[in-house]
Formats: C-alpha cells, structure tokens, sequence
C-alpha cells in the first residue's frame, strides 16, 4: 500500500466502499470526503441522492469504477414520506413551496386504489431539479434561474409501492423501482392523482444492486477510524481498507469462469481464448489462476472475448 509523493498524496486502491450518505450532503459531496479520507487517486458513485435524501450509496474506488455502470442499473428500493396538500419547486421538503392544497377526506381503498395506478411499467417526466444535461448544462442550474426545459418522459418500473402508514398529512411508502426513477416525481404524481398534490419530506435509500444499509458505514465511523490511528497514517489507511468490499462485489449476479495461467495472460493481451464453457454462456466474471477477479468477458460458444479488465497488482 504504497501513498505517491505528490502533494495530495493519492494512491491506487481498488475496492467498493458501502456508504450511509448522511442528510445535507449532495452525493459528489460525500464521495469527495470518502476519496480524501482514503486517499484515492479514483473514486465515483452509483447513483446521485438528492442532499435531503440518506442511505446506501456504494463508493467505487480505483478499478472498481470500471464496473459502476451495473450498480447504477440495478434496482434500488427506498423508504419515503410524502407531505399531502402542499408542492414545492424541487419536489421535496428543501424547495420553496409553490402552493397548497386542502387534503381530500382519505380512506384505505382510496389509497390503494390510487396506488395501484403507478404499479408496474409507468412513465415519468425527469424533474427540472436533476442532474440531467440540456446542451451540456445540469437541469438543476437551469431551475435554479427560473428556465424550464422541456423533458420527455421515460418508462421506468415500479416493481413494488407499499402502504407502510397514513394520515390525513402524509403517507409513508415503501417503493422498489428500476433505475431512473424519481422518488421525487413519483410523489408528486401521486399528490396529483389524490388532487392535492405533495412533496417528498424523508427519502431514504435502504438498499442498491442488493446491497442493504445493515452494510453501510456512516461517514462519522470512517472519520473515527482515520483519527484513532493519530499520525500513523499507513494504520489509520489500512482499518479504512478493511472496510472494501471487493472490486466484483457489485457483480455475484454474473456467473464466474476460472481459466489458467495461459488463458489468463492471452485475455490480459486482449485477445479472444477458447474454454469449455459447460452450460454457461453470455457475460461471465473472469478469474485467473489464484481466483483473482480479472474482469468481465462474453462468452459465445467455447470462445471467451475480454470486454472490461482489471489492472492486476
């Protein structure tokens, strides 16, 4: 565990870091604090939490980054309290309240019924309030200014969306979704369709591409366990390091070849090996020789192609 001589002091450290984003932090913010306390030359997230929002964000360090795409695909399930009766303009308790409504006389058949409207395959209009990009600027700077783009709606799928508890002000929900759903405008729809509209109050992220928060570390235990080692920092380094999951943990979903030390050094090359496959087929994780994750291949037949590879060491 080597640390560069540069004045930042950065080094190569490969692994993926199970953060607790705590509340008022945007996402990029608390990877930059995780970064620095590793001392990462590389890191990045898997999916933005909106500053109001906690929970799990995985924290992809050095050849981790190189797999995030499947954490960010993967489904995630959140907990949620939608404040009935009044809107505002991100669509959450941070945003400046646009207008109020009265709240219509709830009852539970009424609720579920409403519900059962945004189960399954729905479509969704973006938030201005995003990340996402017109003409290379974040959407979010452009509400900031008061200009509204257009936006088109995407399908996404709500694969579950519990009741957990209601009153006459606000609901609290359970929600699994696919990638590139909006918590966000998914309470806002619903405070429509119940004519009164509604804003996210708590948002809470309680499990990403199956990894659950009994998982994650809380940015305070991180900074403890850099400060407990005082001026050793190869020590105070080495309790952090303790805390990565592998590089591949992201991805047990994707069944695993081991090939030999041949094969191992021709896929390094980047050239196509043939295997016995058995009855696997499709991407597969590629191990070497001591069971190192190498990366990913595609198998079409007996011949494995390298498409996504680790730098080993």
């Amino acid at each position: 565990m080597s640390l560069s001589r540069g004045k930042k002091r950065f080094r190569e450290i490969d692994g993926i870091l199970l953060l607790d984003k705590p509340q008022g932090l945007s996402s990029n913010q608390a990877l930059q604090r995780v970064r620095h306390l590793f001392k990462a030359a590389k890191a990045g997230h898997t999916g933005s939490l909106d500053p109001l929002a906690t929970g799990v964000l995985p924290i992809c360090l050095g050849e981790a980054t190189k797999f995030s795409q499947f954490l960010l695909d993967a489904d995630k399930t959140y907990f949620t309290r939608a404040q009935l009766g009044i809107r505002t303009d991100s669509g959450d308790a941070e945003g400046n309240v646009i207008e109020e409504r009265p709240v219509p006389a709830l009852d539970q058949e009424l609720l579920e019924k409403t519900l059962e409207r945004f189960r399954g395959e729905i479509e969704q209009v973006p938030p201005m309030y995003s990340a996402l990009k017109h003409q290379g600027q974040p959407l979010y700077k452009l509400a900031r200014k008061g200009v509204e783009i257009e936006r088109p709606a995407r399908r996404v799928t709500i694969h579950s969306l519990e009741l957990l508890s209601w009153n006459q002000e606000c609901l609290e929900l359970q929600v699994h979704c696919s990638k590139g759903t909006y918590i966000r405008t998914l309470v806002e729809d619903i405070g429509e369709a119940l004519g009164c509209g509604a804003h996210v109050a708590v948002l809470r992220r309680d499990q990403s591409a199956g990894f659950t928060l009994e998982q994650c570390h809380g940015l305070e235990q991180l900074q403890a366990l850099s400060e407990a080692a005082g001026a050793e920092e190869v020590a105070a380094l080495a309790a952090l390091d303790r805390l990565l999951l592998p590089v591949d943990a992201g991805l047990e979903h994707i069944p695993s070849i081991l090939l030999d030390s041949r094969q191992t050094g021709s896929i390094l090359q980047g050239q196509i090996v043939r295997i016995n496959p058995g009855s696997l087929s499709g991407m597969v994780r590629i191990r070497d020789a001591d069971n190192r994750f190498i990366g990913l291949g595609e198998l079409s037949g007996n011949q494995l192609r390298p498409r996504r590879l680790c730098r080993l060491g």
